[in-house]
């Protein structure tokens, strides 16, 4: 809430700029009436045979000359913002001492410029209220009697009554005249301020209402788009140029189908639907969104979408590790039913073997037997490390060094000839992991970047904080991964290499899984395959 003393000088500062605005609007209105008057009496002179100008007229250019001059230097003190009240009553009493000049020299009580007065009660009913208009008046009305009785006194004529009949009422009619313009110029200045205060007082509310309403729409975290009936955007907020990467009003102008492809099927109403956009720029974002039609101009939109990219990943890894928690579950069952019989199997092959028969083709077949009961072995310990991992044993590790280990130590794998590999750790990080398996992983996901890449390609490994997490980034240059690859990539037996077991990504999502982390893939084929591992901090 804004203090009493904060209230009082925001109200004093309005009134000080009310004020000089009037002064601005009367100082135009003296300048334009002294231009006037000059130009009308330098004419007069111009044109009245050549002579001398008399007394008269000498002193009326002086009076023109010291209104415009005085009126000059209001408008300077103006400019410069330092006029105020003083010079406003400066002006108005020095329109009734510059009218009461111009009646003199124009005939005194029979002069046609007593006009001159209401003017100055006027301009001070203006610039100073209804109380300016009174004590203009009465400095006016007091200035003109005592004018009219100085001419009586100073004529020339016979002695006798200081005012005659008709120079009492001319006096009481101008008296008179004066007192009810200032009456009427009061309360139509009253009237004018309470107008301008409401008016002043609206336009703030609107002005209010306008920063608010642009404070709630830069606030809002949807994103809010309008177009006209052209189908033209009008309007973007801050959080749909986050959402959709646009940079300032870039948008603004642009047709709606640029921004938003495919919203025309949804136009012109539709409560709820979803838009796939920036797959092409690989800027990949799901949007939710609801299109409804705009009042007050046909064919106009108003679009309401939230970003829910992240939601749909969240799900996605949610329902892959339901997935993957039942085949995990039969996994278990299937390995633990498959280790009695293929012990007993093993055991049989090794006996025929120490036999020593004679036979080469029993030999060869003996031979096969054990080293596909091996085999069979592996792949059953391979099928219940996925199955059942154990539980990490964690410990502070620092993370730059294990992920430069484990690159080094893969430099000398054959997959890894002709591929160029890259490390960078930008700081060095610890966490609390089980190494082992956490070199598992990172084994698994450079491998296959090599595989990838193939000779002549690229992969680069990254270390980097985000947050409240450490990622590791294995980037390969390839971009093989498809989009309909995408949903069963962490599934296991899944793979698309010759000879691979399908169990690789499978077990390095359980192993992340397991230290509370998460793994995400995105795929290009322009911009490559990139692997990110979060582990929390």
């Amino acid at each position: 809430m804004p203090s009493s003393s904060s209230v009082v000088s925001s109200a004093r500062a309005d009134e000080a700029e009310r004020l000089r605005v009037r002064l601005v609007w009367l100082v135009l209105f003296r300048t334009v009436a002294a231009s006037l008057s000059l130009v009308i009496t330098v004419g007069r002179l111009l044109f009245q045979p050549l002579e001398e100008p008399s007394r008269a007229d000498s002193l009326s250019l002086g009076v023109i000359i010291a209104a415009y001059v005085s009126t000059v230097v209001v408008g300077i003190r103006l400019r410069r913002e330092r006029a105020g009240r003083l010079d406003a009553w400066v002006q108005v009493l020095g329109d009734v001492v510059i009218a009461t000049g111009l009646v003199y020299l124009s005939g005194g009580s029979d002069s046609p410029l007593t006009f001159l007065y209401s003017l100055a009660v006027i301009g001070a009913a203006v610039v100073l209220d209804w109380r300016g208009a009174l004590w203009v008046a009465a400095a006016g009305a007091v200035s003109f009697s005592s004018l009219v009785v100085v001419l009586r006194l100073t004529d020339s004529a016979p002695l006798g009554p200081v005012l005659s009949s008709r120079g009492l009422f001319v006096l009481g009619s101008n008296l008179l005249a004066l007192g009810l313009i200032a009456v009427l110029a009061g309360y139509l200045s009253r009237q004018l301020s309470a107008a301008g205060g409401a008016l002043s007082a609206r336009e703030a509310d609107l002005r209010r209402l306008g920063g608010l309403q642009q404070q709630i729409l830069s606030s809002m975290p949807s994103g809010l788009i309008t177009c006209d009936s052209q189908r033209r955007v009008t309007f973007v907020n801050a959080a749909a140029r986050a959402i959709l990467q646009v940079e300032g009003s870039e948008g603004v102008g642009q047709p709606l189908e640029a921004l938003l492809p495919g919203v025309s099927v949804l136009a012109p109403r539709s409560s709820r639907g979803e838009l796939v956009v920036g797959a092409e720029q690989g800027r990949r974002r799901i949007l939710g969104l609801s299109v409804t039609p705009l009042e007050g101009e046909s064919g106009a939109l108003l679009i309401v979408f939230q970003d829910l990219t992240e939601l749909r990943r969240m799900e996605e890894d949610l329902e892959r590790s339901d997935r993957l928690a039942s085949l995990g579950t039969l996994s278990a069952q299937l390995a633990h039913e498959l280790r009695n019989p293929l012990a007993a199997m093993r055991g049989s092959a090794q006996l025929l073997a120490q036999e020593r028969s004679s036979d080469v083709v029993v030999q060869k077949l003996t031979n096969i037997l054990v080293r596909e009961s091996d085999r069979l072995g592996r792949l059953v310990e391979d099928f219940l490390r996925f199955a059942r991992p154990p539980e990490p044993v964690r410990r502070e590790v620092p993370l730059d060094s294990l992920l430069t280990e484990t690159v080094d130590m893969l430099r000398a794998d054959p997959l890894a000839r002709d591929v160029r590999v890259e490390v960078s750790a930008r700081e060095p990080l610890m966490a609390a992991v089980d190494p082992d398996q956490l070199r598992q992983v990172l084994i698994n996901l450079v491998r296959n970047g090599f595989q990838a890449a193939g000779p002549r390609g690229e992969v680069r490994v990254g270390l980097a904080r985000n947050e409240k997490e450490a990622q590791i980034r294995v980037w390969d240059s390839a971009g093989s991964i498809t989009e309909e690859m995408m949903g069963h990539l962490f599934e296991p037996f899944f793979t698309t290499r010759d000879g691979g077991t399908g169990l690789g990504l499978s077990t390095a999502h359980s192993i992340v899984r397991a230290h509370g982390g998460s793994i995400r893939v995105r795929s290009d084929p322009a911009e490559g395959t990139e692997f990110v591992v979060g582990l929390p901090l």
